[in-house]
């Protein structure tokens, strides 16, 4: 098979902190270097142009939609998908350009290693986070319950897991943690509200209870010293959080009724 050309695809929105990383680790890898935004009130755009990207705006109506909608705009079949805060480690970049010269499966994964407030977490359940993010976009799309997007394979389709980390810059700050759970956390209820689900006090009780000791100490956060603790402790919070908005959204739809 003849080498392959690669369209990178990634989705922005005020993403002026990350947004020249990933495109720098991209330049020697891929054919195109594609940026939908959802009009960025930062200098996002601005960094794109500058670095000579193809560059497109579109509104945002949720991360599947928004990704689903990126990777029909890319030039070529084979697309790479990135998010801003992330990536390719050295080891990752060489296995992609070998898979370029013959991509014979369907998909390629790789694991995920997030960096947490300057410190890379080896555990709580965050690596390996195996992501599957270059494909043949006509082999698959973009599923999951908002904001938790995941691509998919139609079915009988094959991928293959390829060395190296695509490296995860998640959070700068805790504050930068409290501040993206609380969003996501709305989200997600509000995903689930949709879909018909309900919880009762016991349950978000046990569910929040399970979270920190899946994370902390079946998944070895304690292992990553005093951020495993942070990270898990505000994990379980995450998960009390979208279950007690949750909660109150089948609350307040009963008093309607």
């Amino acid at each position: 098979m003849s080498s392959v050309k690669i369209s990178a695809v990634i989705i922005t929105f005020n993403e002026e902190r990350n947004i020249s990383r990933c495109i720098d680790s991209l330049q020697d890898v891929v054919d195109e270097i594609l940026v939908v935004d959802s009009y960025s009130k930062d200098k996002t755009k601005q960094i794109c142009l500058e670095k000579g990207v193809t560059f497109m705006e579109h509104a945002f109506e949720g991360h599947i939609q928004q990704k689903n909608w990126a990777k029909g705009q890319a030039k070529f079949d084979h697309v790479l998908s990135l998010d801003a805060d992330e990536a390719l480690s050295e080891e990752l970049k060489d296995s992609i350009k070998q898979i370029k010269m013959q991509f014979i499966e369907d998909g390629y994964s790789f694991n995920r290693l997030t960096n947490y407030c300057g410190k890379w977490i080896k555990h709580c359940g965050w690596y390996p986070d195996v992501k599957l993010r270059l494909w043949d976009r006509n082999k698959g799309k973009w599923t999951g319950v908002n904001p938790h997007d995941k691509f998919e394979l139609n079915q009988g389709c094959k991928s293959h897991h390829l060395k190296g980390d695509l490296l995860h810059y998640s959070y700068y700050t805790i504050d930068d943690h409290l501040n993206q759970y609380n969003k996501f956390t709305t989200i997600g209820a509000a995903e689930s509200f949709k879909r018909g689900k309900s919880i009762s006090v016991g349950g978000i009780l046990v569910k929040t209870i399970w979270k920190f000791v899946r994370d902390y100490f079946i998944k070895a956060g304690i292992l990553d010293g005093y951020y495993g603790f942070v990270i898990s402790a505000n994990s379980a919070h995450a998960t009390f959080t979208k279950y007690v908005k949750l909660k109150e959204l089948n609350k307040n739809a009963k008093k309607k009724q």
